[in-house]
């Protein structure tokens, strides 16, 4: 593997670790606060709350005599809880002993020896905390981007080369080619609209400017124009870039999206020779696409050709504040959908259906957070609440030493009366971290080799 792939364009390698290491320092600090906040409500004490293993660097002791700390190594962070043995919860005989025979009224606050629902809603709180944070980000950028104003109305203009541009901002756009503009949020009507619209590089628009309705020409309402690269993607090595217009394929002139996705999924994975307009100026590129495993919206995935560029409208429409509430429910709705695309992947690759190469491993991520970060603020927070929404789900699965195998381990003490045995718990607890260094192992080599 080449070590200089890994450099992403925007800066050097240490850039990347340091934008992955804010993305994953922020998302365990929101998952171990999440138990320890709900601990120390729920009448359990914390012995030491740390971002990081290892050595030491920072540590500060507050009044309730938990240790605040920041290790050297920032991959993972821990709350140790009165009676725990270690990161993972295990239970310390020896410390338990010494509770019970010189401070019994202590055993409450230990995490072995408070009560089923305590113990339960402490672990439970990691993966709910990164839920929430998921929800609030998602939120707050719908509210702060608004909602799109109705009827469609021009905001500003993207520049294009060698294009007829009639429109103006403010313009109110009433129809296209004599078709009229239905309201954004008729999903399935704004999608027959745009089917019904002939592909022709200059159409009519119909407009209220000023209060007078105007027929003005403008380009294809969907240009070959780039919106935003996808990190690791083949546009994203090759260096294309946000507002870039792709002009032809293989020397054949393209005016709509839809052509140069018809080139590129037509390619079989065959080098792509581009010509693309950035800020006035020519440009030559050649790239090949490549197999990407894509939901359906009617579940399952489909395997497509792409070269990880998101298109859109050759305008940016005008938009008007978002209720809050509203906010809140697309943020609880985007938070939904990853955790309901993550389970549907994941068991696609199991049946053989996609291919496991869409695991990423710590290799993987930490490209994708510096390539976010090199995208702007709003994306990089975006990509901080995706992983939230991530690390979550994943703490849940039923594997013992994550949040999910604690919590099977309280439904059997709930079901059967009693919990697992010493001896059982340690057999458990060593195939569990066993099941998790392999998927560590496994999806490392994913970043190297897939």
């Amino acid at each position: 593997m080449d070590v200089l792939s890994l450099i992403p364009q925007f800066g050097n390698l240490l850039w990347t670790i340091v934008a992955f290491v804010i993305a994953l320092s922020v998302i365990v600090a929101v998952h171990e606060y999440g138990h320890y906040i709900v601990g120390r409500w729920s009448g359990i004490h914390a012995e030491v709350f740390s971002i990081g293993f290892g050595p030491v660097l920072w540590s500060r002791v507050d009044k309730r005599g938990t240790r605040w700390q920041i290790a050297l190594l920032p991959f993972g962070g821990y709350v140790k809880f009165l009676g725990d043995a270690n990161a993972a919860s295990g239970r310390d005989e020896d410390a338990m002993d010494d509770i019970a025979q010189q401070q019994p009224e202590y055993l409450r606050h230990t995490m072995h020896g408070a009560p089923l629902w305590a113990r339960t809603a402490t672990v439970a709180a990691g993966p709910v905390f990164n839920f929430v944070m998921s929800i609030l980000v998602f939120g707050l950028i719908f509210w702060s981007q608004g909602v799109t104003r109705e009827p469609l109305t021009v905001g500003e203009l993207k520049p294009l080369p060698g294009t007829e541009q009639g429109l103006r901002e403010g313009d109110e756009i009433l129809a296209i080619a004599g078709i009229e503009v239905p309201d954004f949020d008729e999903e399935g009507a704004w999608s027959d609209f745009t089917d019904a619209l002939p592909v022709e590089p200059v159409l009519d628009y119909t407009v209220l400017r000023d209060g007078e309705t105007l027929d003005v020409s403008a380009p294809w309402l969907f240009p070959p124009l780039i919106q935003q690269v996808a990190p690791r993607s083949a546009a994203f090595d090759i260096q294309l870039e946000g507002g870039d217009v792709i002009t032809s394929v293989d020397g054949d002139p393209i005016f709509a999206f839809e052509q140069l996705k018809e080139h590129v999924e037509g390619s079989d994975g065959r080098v792509l020779l581009l010509n693309v307009w950035r800020d006035g100026a020519e440009l030559e590129f050649a790239l090949a696409p490549r197999r990407t495993d894509e939901p359906k919206p009617d579940g399952g995935f489909v395997t497509h050709w792409r070269i990880g560029i998101v298109g859109g409208m050759m305008l940016q429409p005008a938009t008007e504040p978002a209720g809050l509430w509203d906010s809140l429910v697309g943020g609880v709705g985007q938070t939904g959908r990853i955790i309901e695309g993550s389970l549907s992947g994941m068991w696609h690759m199991i049946t053989g259906a996609i291919s496991t190469c869409n695991i990423s491993g710590p290799i993987g991520i930490a490209e994708t957070s510096g390539a976010m970060a090199s995208q702007g603020a709003q994306n990089f927070i975006f990509f901080i609440a995706v992983l939230s929404t991530a690390v979550g789900l994943l703490n849940l699965f039923p594997i013992p030493a994550l949040d999910g195998g604690h919590l099977v381990f309280y439904a059997y003490e709930a079901v059967s009366g009693k919990p697992p045995s010493d001896k059982a718990l340690r057999i458990l607890m060593t195939l569990g971290i066993a099941v998790v260094l392999s998927l560590m192992v496994f999806s490392v080599s994913n970043d190297l080799f897939c």
